[in-house]
C-alpha cells in the first residue's frame, strides 16, 4: 500500500481511488518479469481489495486542505490519501480521520494482548477461521473501549460493547453470541478474569428459523447452469449433503471409489463420518482425479512444499504432504503462502469460487429464493425425508449431534407431517 500511494502521488490526475488502483495494477504488470510475477500481482490485488473493504470512504487532499485538517504534510506532488477506516482497522487510522476508536485511542498493550490471544487459541487447537474471528472481535472491542489498562477492563465494558453491537450496529443474534464467546475467551485466557456477572443475560435469544430449500426441479435447473470444477463440487455438495468446507477440504484418499463412500474428516465439532458417493458423479470425479494427479506431478517436479498437514503430521511424516493420497481433491490453480508457516504451497480452492458460481447459476436459472451452497445441503436432507428415508439415517449423514436439529427439515417438506390434507380441498 505504501508503494501504491507513492505511485498515485506521481499521477496527480488520478484523484479517484478505484481508477488509481487499476492504473497501479497495470503498472505492476508491466514491470514484473520474475518467475513469481503472477503470484506477486495477486498479492497486490488482494492488498488493494482488503484496503477497500477496510475503509468506509477515501479521497485525495491537496496541500491547501491539509493546513486546516491536522493531516500529515503532503508529498512533493501536493497530494496525500485521506481515508476513514472501519472499526477493524481503527488502530491504523490516519490522524484526523473519524473512526470507532475510544477517546484515548486503543490500549497500548493491544498488540501484546492480541498475540497472547492468538497463542492461546493455537494452544487449544482452534481452527484458523475461529482464530481470525476471535482476533477481529477482540480488536474491535479494544478499539471501542479506548486506552485502558488490563485491570480496568471489567464486565461493564464488555456489556457496553455487546449493547453497542445489538442496539447501534443491530447485528444478528448469532453475531452477538459469537462476540460474547470471543470476549469470554479473551477475559479468561488473556486477562485472567471472568465475565460471570454477565451470565446468560448477554446472550441473544435465537428464534427458530426454517432453512431455505429448493425443489428438485429448481436443483436440476440450478446445476444445469454450472460446469467445470465448481459445477462438479456443487453437485457433490447436493449429492452427499456436504457442508461447503467439507467439500473444499476433501483429500484424494478420502474419496473411496471401491466402497462408494466419502470419508469426512474433522467435520463440524471435529467429528468424522461416512457419506454416500453419488454413483452418477463417479465418472466425472475419476476424470477430475486424473487432472489432479498431473498437477501433483508438476508440483513435485518444481520441488514445492507439500500440502498443509494436520496434527503435526509434518513432523511425524515429513514427506507425507507430498504424497498423492494427501493432496487436496479440489486444488487451487495458483500457489499461495501458508499464513502460519510462511511456506509457498498449493492450497485447496477458495470458497469464494463456489459462492460466486452458485449466485450466477441461481440468477440464470431464474430462482427467486436466496440461494447459497448450504441451501443444497438443506435440500439434500429435505429430499431424503420426502423420499421416506429414516430420520436417524439422515441425522448420521448430516453429522448432527441432536435429532432436534435434523427434525427442523420435517417442517419444510413438501407434505409436512403425515400427509395431512387441507380441509379446503375436501369442501
Amino acid at each position: 500500500m505504501e508503494r501504491f500511494v507513492s505511485f498515485a502521488r506521481r499521477q496527480c490526475e488520478l484523484l479517484d481511488l478505484p481508477v488509481a488502483s487499476q492504473a497501479y495494477i497495470a503498472y505492476v504488470s508491466s514491470i514484473q518479469n520474475t518467475p513469481h510475477a503472477e503470484f506477486y500481482l495477486g498479492q497486490v490485488r488482494q492488498a488493494l481489495t482488503l484496503f477497500a473493504r477496510g475503509t468506509e470512504g477515501w479521497r485525495w487532499l491537496r496541500a491547501s486542505e491539509t493546513q486546516t485538517t491536522g493531516m500529515p504534510a503532503p508529498g512533493p506532488q501536493g497530494f496525500i490519501l485521506r481515508y476513514r477506516v472501519r472499526a477493524s482497522g481503527a488502530q491504523n487510522a490516519v490522524a484526523g480521520s473519524p473512526g470507532s476508536v475510544g477517546p484515548g485511542g486503543p490500549p497500548a498493550k493491544m498488540g501484546e494482548w492480541l498475540n497472547a490471544l492468538k497463542l492461546a487459541l493455537r494452544l487449544n487447537q482452534y481452527s484458523l477461521r475461529t482464530e481470525q474471528t476471535y482476533l477481529e472481535t477482540v480488536k474491535r472491542f479494544l478499539c471501542f473501549t479506548g486506552e485502558l489498562k488490563g485491570e480496568e477492563l471489567n464486565e461493564t465494558h464488555a456489556r457496553r460493547f455487546l449493547e453497542h453491537l445489538a442496539l447501534t450496529k443491530q447485528v444478528s443474534s448469532s453475531t452477538q453470541n459469537q462476540a460474547f464467546s470471543a470476549l469470554l475467551y479473551f477475559y479468561k485466557r488473556v486477562l485472567v478474569s471472568n465475565l460471570d456477572g454477565l451470565g446468560e443475560t448477554a446472550r441473544a435469544k435465537r428464534g427458530r428459523r426454517l432453512p431455505e430449500v429448493l425443489s428438485k426441479d429448481e436443483v436440476r435447473h440450478l446445476l444445469a447452469n454450472t460446469d467445470a470444477t465448481p459445477g462438479l463440487m456443487l453437485r457433490l455438495i447436493y449429492g452427499a449433503g456436504l457442508r461447503l468446507m467439507e467439500c473444499i477440504r476433501l483429500r484424494v484418499k478420502e474419496v473411496d471409489f471401491s466402497r462408494g463412500v466419502l470419508i469426512i474428516r474433522s467435520g463440524k465439532g471435529n467429528k468424522d463420518r461416512f457419506v454416500m458417493l453419488p454413483e452418477s458423479l463417479v465418472p466425472a470425479l475419476k476424470g477430475h482425479l486424473e487432472r489432479v494427479e498431473i498437477l501433483w506431478k508438476q508440483d513435485r517436479e518444481a520441488n514445492l512444499a507439500g500440502v498443509w498437514m494436520p496434527n503435526a503430521m509434518d513432523d511425524k511424516s515429513p514427506n507425507a504432504g507430498k504424497e498423492l493420497g494427501w493432496q487436496w481433491f479440489f486444488p487451487a490453480k495458483g500457489l499461495s503462502i501458508d499464513p502460519r508457516s510462511g511456506l509457498q504451497r498449493r492450497h485447496h480452492v477458495h470458497d469464494n469460487t463456489l459462492h460466486s458460481t452458485i449466485k450466477i447459476a441461481a440468477s440464470k436459472a431464474g430462482i427467486k429464493k436466496p440461494v447459497s451452497c448450504h441451501t443444497l445441503r438443506h435440500s439434500f436432507a429435505t429430499h431424503l425425508l420426502e423420499a421416506g428415508t429414516d430420520i436417524r439415517t439422515v441425522q448420521d449423514l448430516l453429522g448432527h449431534n441432536s435429532l432436534e436439529t435434523t427434525q427442523l427439515y420435517t417442517h419444510v417438506m413438501q407434505k409436512p407431517g403425515l400427509g395431512v390434507r387441507s380441509p379446503l380441498d375436501t369442501v
